[in-house]
């Protein structure tokens, strides 16, 4: 799936890098589970937004069921952290989530222009 972020403010903004990625119980819950892994294979780039514009990352999520030793959990959405930045979005994506932190079902890219 595509995870983008739209510029919603009146100057352009700058996005570089990978976002935080993980599924959380709810809007102000706690992470389930393993972070998503960065894929390396996409590259990093300077994306600048102006307002209006969008950039986005590939997010994939990998089936927890595929799993038998997982902690099956259930997970609301997901939590995002741009790139640089301590403030989190949430999407909410009811999704079944591994409590085990050893299984990572999330795969995240850089952030490219939309």
């Amino acid at each position: 799936m595509r995870l983008i972020l739209t510029n919603s403010g009146t100057v352009a903004c700058h996005l570089k890098g990978f976002p935080g990625v993980s599924l959380t119980n709810g809007a102000g819950g706690q992470p389930i589970g393993a972070p998503a892994r960065r894929d390396a294979a996409t590259p990093v780039s300077d994306v600048l937004l102006a307002p209006g514009q969008s950039g986005s990352a590939e997010l994939r999520y990998t089936q927890a069921r595929n799993y038998p030793d997982c902690a099956l959990a259930q997970a609301a959405g997901f939590r995002i952290y741009p790139p640089e930045d301590t403030a989190s979005l949430f999407m909410a994506r009811p999704s079944d989530a591994c409590s085990n932190a050893s299984i990572e079902l999330l795969t995240i890219g850089a952030f490219q222009p939309s």
